[in-house]
């Protein structure tokens, strides 16, 4: 289980940079638009290319995951990515985050713990 863990953690770390980064390549590309001009700057964007590869190797090493390991553990374990999203924009984006929203994390990490037991 321990190694199931520690890959669910890097999974979920690189769902949560491709968030971020995709969250900062929005920003730098202006107002969204469904135009060319708009995707042509998108597809040329480093931070877009980024987020992209981070999806790609969280994919990856999901599928990994999916091989080896019962579904029913390590599904669960994708929870993770919100409480690594929550604590990024909290610390890279410096949004205010309520009381309620830390509750909701608290009982996703209570429900990792759970899952995580034998």
């Amino acid at each position: 289980m321990s190694r199931l863990l520690a890959l669910a953690l890097v999974q979920s770390a690189l769902l949560a940079l491709g968030q971020v980064t995709l969250k900062v390549s929005l920003q730098q590309l202006g107002t969204f638009s469904w135009s060319w001009a708009f995707f042509s700057r998108a597809f040329t964007c480093v931070w877009f290319a980024l987020c992209g590869l981070c999806f790609a190797l969280s994919s990856v090493l999901w599928m990994y995951i999916v091989k080896h390991f019962p579904l029913s553990q390590a599904y669960p374990l994708i929870s993770l990515s919100y409480v690594m999203g929550m604590l990024a924009a909290v610390f890279i984006f410096h949004e205010a985050v309520p009381l309620i929203r830390w509750v909701g994390v608290a009982l996703i990490m209570v429900g990792v713990v759970l899952v995580s037991m034998p």
